[in-house]
């Protein structure tokens, strides 16, 4: 983690990302450890509150509105909320938020989701409430290693108390390639939320691809966590 400890990228970078069509980390489909854990984030509940930190366009926003529930998001480019409405064939509102300057929010029509495009530290509960279930995949991991702490401590304070957090991460050789993605070990989660939060290891998988190959990695593993607030 020291490789990368000093590693900062400007939200105008993830901007100009977007503009340009540099975003290798957009899945098309349905992220397969949020598919095969979404029974573990429900616990049997019906139309839980989703947030996604970071969202981009994840096509996991729709799959689970169509399932029931109800998704709120944040992402820094317009370009790519904008983008996640068309591709999904969604009608959807433009407003701004009060007492969020510069901050706008992008509601479907059928009012079941929800993204604000804003600065991720700019949104807080007063602005939409808390959450029942969060799926951070691309967040965390992107965030510049010096905002961790104050990071998860947004993210907590969004988490109702019965909110399970999703949380998925990256590991490889630090040394081989400077983020982001940056690595995020068992040791980060557990030291950033472990006080507020029992974590626990859901599942752990192979995710090399040929992007990271080309960025010099020789392995990649990805795998997730489910974080519940401690009871009081």
């Amino acid at each position: 983690m020291a490789a990368q400890a000093n590693r900062v990228m400007a939200l105008s970078e993830w901007e100009g990302r977007w503009q340009d069509g540099k975003t290798g980390w957009h899945q098309p489909q349905v992220h397969k450890l949020l598919e095969n854990n979404l029974d573990k984030v429900l616990c049997g509940r019906k139309e839980v509150r989703f947030f996604f930190p970071l969202c981009g366009k994840a096509i996991d926003m729709k799959w689970l509105a169509d399932k029931g529930h109800s998704v709120v998001g944040v992402e820094i480019s317009e370009k790519a909320i904008k983008q996640f409405f068309e591709e999904q064939n969604l009608t959807y509102s433009e407003a701004s938020v009060p007492d969020t300057p510069g901050a706008k929010v992008f509601k479907s029509s059928d009012g079941k989701i929800s993204l604000y495009q804003c600065d991720l530290y700019k949104f807080s509960s007063d602005v939409a409430g808390q959450f029942g279930g969060i799926w951070d995949r691309g967040s965390l991991v992107a965030i510049n290693p010096c905002d961790r702490e104050r990071y998860a401590a947004l993210i907590t304070s969004l988490m109702d108390k019965n909110c399970r957090y999703l949380l998925d991460t990256l590991l490889y050789n630090p040394q081989l390639y400077k983020g982001p993605p940056f690595l995020v070990s068992d040791e980060d989660v557990k030291n950033l939320f472990g006080k507020t939060c029992d974590v626990a290891f859901l599942q752990s998988e192979d995710g090399l691809m040929e992007r990271h190959k080309e960025e010099g990695l020789d392995s990649l593993t990805e795998q997730v966590h489910l974080l519940t607030l401690k009871a009081n």
